[in-house]
């Protein structure tokens, strides 16, 4: 027996196993770290995000959106407020905040394509601590059956070895990638699609700064008078005096003194000078493009593909952030959340540019004459009411009791909603004073009132209605005696 047979793991018996047919064929070296020839995260590092702007501000712009959004726990359709999974995903370790954390994991994937997390466990293998790590120093080594069975963190020769479980295919590291039609392994930056276009407008920059630095026009023509040429001394000293008094942004303007018969002519714009600035901003729109972000959002003028700021943040949100942030929750929730039985679900109500267009949809329903009471409550997430199955005209029309349903979400008895966010503003407050006053001058029929104003605010309950149109009902204004004799008069009466 070999020696190093001694430390070899006695076989296991075979156990039935589901995997792929063409698995272990994607495979070429077992056990040995893949470098994909596809990524190479330095590179889009380097020349998109510390390089480009418009990169550089389209990552940042997709990382801190992401990284605003707020974590909510689940337990099926229960919320859970506290619980150690939240504490962790807001302090992720001690040396970064959850928005920082996220930024940086966000960043990382939008730039190489590549996330990975490691996570550290405290007993029962619940996680205690998350770290974030550069993606150009991590290695995927994948196993005969077409999966990895570890990950390698490289640094600077120092290597480090992350197991995975053959069978769960869990383990300490979490890799999140963007899809990649052509490697098994890694997945695609966005820069690598966008990588013309981040050619195209870094060389469209140097242009312009090259022009800057010859006195912000193209370059003239020094021309010798009738034919004559400059001798290799004169030639030389004049070359060395223009690069250093009239070359660069500091020199633009000097006048330029000639001599020996020379002068000079100057060599205006050619349209292809002029295009290039056109270029840099279409070299713009497409780098924007490549990770999703609406070029209105950056300031890139020449796109009018949104009527305004607003509709360009909504599209953003709806076609580039909230997938992303589905991705990211079901990776965390199969990753951290499973070992506290918990569902990881990003709050959308925190979102503005979500809070915007639910706002107008609620608008609608509650113009739409279609609907009933309860219809309208139910597209709004509320619970039906009393008497709230007829048709806004049925229940002014007719009788509309309630009873005391008081809703448990209901802001005005619970308080339990966000005070800002349910607070009524000017013109619902006047609505509600008018429907008061028609009350108390005996024009409108208390529960005509209570059955509008259930209609007009479904997060009302019948008992906050009647509470607010009862004391308007038993008021009884006093006459003044003037206008008692007036009115008689015109009754045909007299008062003595």
């Amino acid at each position: 027996m070999k020696f190093t047979d001694m430390f070899r793991a006695k076989a296991l018996p075979a156990v039935e196993t589901k995997e792929s047919a063409t698995a272990a064929t994607i495979v070429m070296s077992p056990g040995q770290a893949v470098w994909s020839a596809d990524t190479n995260a330095k590179l889009y590092a380097s020349e998109a995000y510390q390089k480009n702007v418009v990169a550089y501000r389209a990552v940042s712009a997709v990382a801190e959106a992401i990284a605003s959004v707020p974590w909510t726990a689940w337990r099926g359709d229960v919320e859970v407020t506290q619980t150690p999974l939240l504490d962790l995903i807001a302090q992720p370790n001690p040396a970064m905040s959850g928005r920082e954390y996220m930024e940086a994991k966000v960043a990382y994937l939008m730039i190489s394509g590549n996330a990975y997390e490691e996570q550290i466990t405290a007993t029962g293998n619940l996680p205690r601590e998350l770290y974030v790590h550069r993606p150009d120093r991590m290695k995927v080594i994948p196993g005969s059956r077409g999966v990895p069975i570890a990950y390698e963190y490289d640094i600077n020769g120092r290597k480090t070895r992350f197991d995975v479980d053959p069978e769960t295919q869990k383990g300490p590291i979490l890799h999140t990638k963007l899809f990649n039609p052509l490697d098994d392994w890694y997945g695609q930056s966005p820069a690598r699609a966008g990588s013309f276009a981040i050619d195209q407008h870094n060389e469209s920059m140097t242009w312009m700064q090259a022009l800057l630095q010859n006195s912000a026009r193209p370059s003239g023509a020094l021309v010798m008078k009738d034919g004559e040429t400059l001798s290799d001394e004169n030639y030389n000293r004049l070359k060395a005096m223009l690069e250093d008094q009239y070359q660069g942004s500091q020199n633009g303007g000097r006048p330029m003194l000639l001599e020996g018969g020379l002068e000079w002519q100057g060599m205006g714009m050619s349209p292809a000078d002029m295009a290039i600035i056109e270029t840099k901003y279409s070299a713009a729109r497409d780098v924007a493009l490549a990770w999703g972000v609406p070029p209105q959002l950056l300031g890139i003028p020449g796109d009018n593909t949104y009527s305004n700021y607003a509709e360009a943040r909504l599209a953003f949100w709806e076609d580039t952030i909230l997938p992303l942030l589905e991705k990211l929750a079901q990776d965390w929730t199969n990753w951290i959340g499973e070992p506290f039985g918990l569902e990881l679900r990003p709050d959308l109500d925190q979102i503005p540019a979500i809070v915007d267009k639910r706002k107008t949809l609620w608008t609608m329903l509650d113009a739409s004459p279609s609907l009933t009471v309860n219809e309208k409550r139910e597209a709004m997430g509320y619970e039906p009411i009393a008497g709230g199955d007829m048709m806004v005209s049925e229940t002014i029309g007719g009788e509309f009791s309630g009873g005391g349903n008081a809703m448990a979400d209901d802001p005005l008895l619970t308080g339990s909603q966000d005070v800002q966010a349910s607070a009524l503003n000017g013109a619902q407050i006047s609505s509600l004073v008018a429907i008061a006053q028609s009350v108390s001058d005996g024009m409108l029929p208390a529960d005509t009132a209570v059955a509008i104003i259930l209609a007009s605010f479904p997060t009302m309950t019948d008992q906050s209605a009647r509470a607010l149109i009862g004391p308007a009902a038993k008021f009884k204004p006093k006459v003044d005696p003037i206008d008692a004799k007036l009115a008689a008069i015109i009754a045909g009466y007299e008062v003595k």
